[in-house]
């Protein structure tokens, strides 16, 4: 698994594996976000197999999956909220973990101005400046 830390207690990571999820808790994470719907590719563990494999490790699960780019105000403020109120190191995931990252960029948990939510991105190997105008927007 290819977790990528992007600030202290937020983490983004390709999907795991249902099996994989255990190692998350020995390495100290406390909830999952997944941000993919179901059905996205062949192959992919359910949103319920990877509840349940969260949910027999002890982590909290949460899912506010992204359809084709479409970051809604919704899922946005959903992301936050779990954000700002988990306790704990926080794992999300997606396919590649671009748009985990594109929502924690959007979300800004810890209000953080534009350009560290842009390189904290860049950092972590995801380049976001596409969404420069729209944070500045904000």
């Amino acid at each position: 698994m290819e977790i990528k830390e992007v600030t202290e207690g937020f983490s983004v990571a390709p999907q795991p594996s249902p099996a994989e999820i255990g190692q998350l808790a020995n390495l100290g994470y406390t909830a999952i976000i997944c941000n993919r719907p179901d059905g996205e590719e062949d192959g992919q563990p359910s949103v319920e197999e990877m509840r349940n494999a969260a949910e027999q490790a002890g982590l909290a699960f949460h899912h506010f999956p992204v359809n084709g780019g479409a970051f809604r105000e919704a899922a946005v403020a959903a992301f936050r909220a779990v954000r700002r109120g988990t306790i704990g190191n926080v794992l999300a995931y997606c396919r590649t973990g671009t748009r985990s990252i594109t929502l924690e960029t959007l979300a800004n948990p810890g209000g953080q101005a534009v350009a560290d939510r842009l390189q904290a991105a860049q950092a972590a190997g995801y380049d976001l400046s596409a969404l420069a105008e729209r944070l500045r927007a904000e």
